[in-house]
């Protein structure tokens, strides 16, 4: 899998082994390449993934090559932010948003 700055670009394959099964905190960032603001967010994300480090895991998902996953999160506009911890989802950012409310939400579920 490739790395884009400190965002690990994952697959369905990976899914499970990369978010589901972790004991950390994972934002799931569910983008596609095509879109303008999934793009614009990327500088952001790879921020936090840097600032996150050792405490929790940032992850991209691209939904073309991954519909079922989309689907199965009801995922119906990107970019859409998704954190997960032990496994299930406790946090969900649609649209843009800016570093403090990811960062916000990153935290929150840390402390949890």
């Amino acid at each position: 899998m490739a790395k884009d700055g400190g965002v690990k670009a994952i697959g369905a394959e990976d899914f499970e082994r990369e978010v589901l099964l972790v004991e950390e905190p994972v934002l799931v960032d569910f983008f596609a390449p095509w879109c303008g603001p999934c793009r614009a967010l990327a500088p952001t994300l790879d921020t936090l993934a840097g600032d996150l480090a050792g405490k929790a895991r940032v992850v991209k998902l691209d939904v073309d090559g991954a519909p079922d996953l989309a689907r199965e999160y009801s995922i119906s506009s990107i970019p859409c932010l998704v954190v997960f911890k032990h496994g299930r989802e406790v946090d969900r950012i649609v649209g843009m948003a800016s570093g403090r409310r990811i960062a916000g939400a990153m935290e929150q579920a840390l402390a949890a």
